[in-house]
Parts: C-alpha cells; structure tokens; sequence
C-alpha cells in the first residue's frame, strides 16, 4: 500500500476516532468517567490483550496450515508478522478485507507465490465468514434476551450485516464448491454490467474473473486433498472468535462485576460484530462504539457502558492498533534489511568475480 493511501487511512481514522468520542462522551462528566476507569484491574486487561494475541495468532496457524498444504514450509513467527500486518493495515483502511493485500505481499517478499497467498487469505476469509455468521445465529437462537434487545439502528445494522456477509459467504462457497455454474452466473452479471455501462472494460474484467476462478479451483483442490483442512480452519476460527468476543466479559470482570455468565457476553458481542464488519470504515469505528453501547447497556448499565466499551475497544482494537502497527513497522524494515544486504552479497560476488578475470 502506498505512503499516501496509508496516511489517508490513518487520518480517516483520526477523524472518525475525534467525532465517536465527541458523540458518545459528551455527557459523560469527565472526572467521574476517569474515577470509574481508575477502578479497573489491571490483571484483567493483561489478559484481554493476551486473548487479542491468541486471535492473531489463531489466523496465523490458519495461514501456516494452508501454505505447508501448498508445499511452504514457512515458519509460524513468519506467520504472525503476516496476521499482524493484516490487522493493522485492515484497521487503517475502509474495509475489513484491507489487510489482505498487504499480507499477500510480504509473503511475496519471503517467497511464497502471490496465487498461494491470495488463495490463503481466501480459504481464511471463507472460514471466518461462516464461524462469524455460525456464532452469530447460535446467539440469536439460544440467547432469547439478546433479540429484545436488537431493535432500532443496531437492528438495522445486524440485518444489514448478516445480508452482505451471507451474500458473500454463499458467493464464495458457490464459486468453491460449483465453480463451472457460478462462473457462467458470474460471466452472465459481466455481461449485464457491460450493457449498463457499469463496467466498460468487459474483457479486463473477464480476465479478473478467470484469475479468480483459477484460484477458487485451486482451493477446492487443497479441500478435497487434505479433508481434515477445512475442520481444523473452522476450528482455530472458533478459537479465534471466543478469544476476541470474550474481551468484554473479560472488561466486565475487570470492574469487579459478577453474576452474569459469559455465554450471554460472547453471543452479544458477536451479534455487535456482524453487524458492524461489514461497513466500509476502518475498523468499524464508530458504528462498533455505538453498537458496544447500545447492545451492552442493559448488561452493565448506563452508568458503567460507556467506561466499559472504552476499555474494551482500548483492548480489542486501539492498544493492539498500536501493537500490531509496531510489529508491522519493525517486519517492514527487517526485510528491507535484509534485501539490501542480499542486494550487497549479490554486487559483491558480481564485482569479486569480475575481478579475478
């Protein structure tokens, strides 16, 4: 990603960060909003951060898993560098598949092909998507308490949530498991988009689509190799989500509360989640702020929500925004490093030889 576009994000989210705590905290007394978090234990923040260390690292052993199937034998603190960037780059961009990319990229750099990495994060995104939406419809289910409690915009935002990701998850399993007929489907919406004049370039987007479907084939051929692949993903994803829907009943502990089970925790936050990942903003701030509050103050109570939510997104998200950043930073310039001293051996064998001619 280019300098520009990276600095466009972060002041996007700089923006969007200064209008939430504008809207959310205006009238919230700021001595007693900072006497309610000098209340909080400690311990139970180390641990949040230690849940959000387990959520990376969960992606990690995922992208681990798919490239030694894809014949890499890359080393799993390689792999969280990787996750790590994801993170960070996904939380500065407006969209929650932003940090793909970039991954995509320094797996480049260290030597696996572009095609496996992209088929990596694809296998991932597929895996996520149905854990979310799988977790999300077992909290509305067995979770009767929390369906009173989605009305209004966060309403709203769940059914909008649950449409464009069923959307794309059911898009992605077809183009998986039925990849000659979603390919003639997909041709088929070219075609319209071309006559509508919304896409003019309709061979340039046909040879997207080729690319696409090569890989789409490429990851049903790694499923159908490797059977107990697709259970151990969905697995480390399941791991994966209860670490990070766990932070807020971690937060809840944390301000010395007790007498609500987690289950009830873990299915509101999930709920919240959908609702909110697949709007184009990074990292979904404001909308997450918000739909923290609104899902969460019948748990903790009006006076306690908005001082809970700080400390719980401060876990999930701004603190390990900062973490991952400076992972990210320091993966970065390690291998330009180490490129430039790979640059050197290689001038140095040139020029040596030259020399003895």
């Amino acid at each position: 990603m280019s300098n520009k576009r990276n600095l466009a994000g972060v002041l996007l989210l700089a923006v969007l960060m200064g209008v939430t705590g504008f809207v959310l905290l205006r009238d919230q007394p700021l001595g007693s909003l900072l006497e309610i978090l000098h209340r909080v234990d400690g311990r139970y923040v180390l641990l949040g951060l230690g849940l959000m260390l387990v959520f990376v690292g969960c992606e990690a052993m995922c992208t681990r898993l798919i490239l030694g199937r894809l014949g890499h034998r890359t080393p799993y603190r390689r792999c969280l560098c990787y996750s790590f960037v994801g993170f960070y780059v996904s939380s500065i961009t407006p969209s929650a598949t932003g940090g793909q990319p970039a991954q995509i990229y320094y797996m480049s750099r260290d030597g696996v092909p572009a095609a496996h990495g992209a088929l990596n994060m694809m296998l991932i995104a597929i895996c996520y998507q149905i854990t979310v939406l799988l977790y999300a419809l077992c909290a509305w289910l067995f979770l009767p308490a929390l369906r009173q409690g989605m009305g209004g915009g966060l309403g709203l935002l769940l059914l909008y949530g649950a449409a464009v990701m069923g959307a794309l998850t059911a898009g992605m399993l077809s183009f998986l498991c039925f990849p000659h007929l979603a390919g003639r489907l997909a041709g088929g919406v070219l075609d319209l988009l071309n006559r509508v004049h919304i896409i003019r370039d309709r061979a340039g987007a046909g040879e997207k689509l080729a690319r696409q479907m090569e890989e789409y084939a490429a990851g049903a051929g790694i499923l159908r190799r490797n059977p107990a692949l697709l259970p151990m993903l969905l697995g480390l994803n399941a791991l994966q989500l209860t670490a990070v829907f766990s932070v807020p009943y971690v937060v809840y502990r944390a301000f010395g509360l007790s007498g609500t089970g987690p289950a009830l925790f873990l299915g509101t936050q999930a709920l919240v989640t959908l609702a909110v990942s697949s709007l184009p903003l990074p990292g979904a701030v404001g909308p997450a702020e918000g739909g923290f509050v609104a899902a969460f103050a019948p748990i903790f109570g009006a006076g306690l929500v908005t001082p809970a939510m700080l400390v719980s997104r401060g876990i999930s998200f701004y603190a390990f925004l900062i973490i991952s950043g400076a992972v990210a930073l320091a993966f970065h310039l390690m291998g330009r490093k180490a490129g430039t001293e790979r640059s050197l051996l290689h001038s140095d064998r040139k020029y040596g030889t030259m020399s003895t001619t």
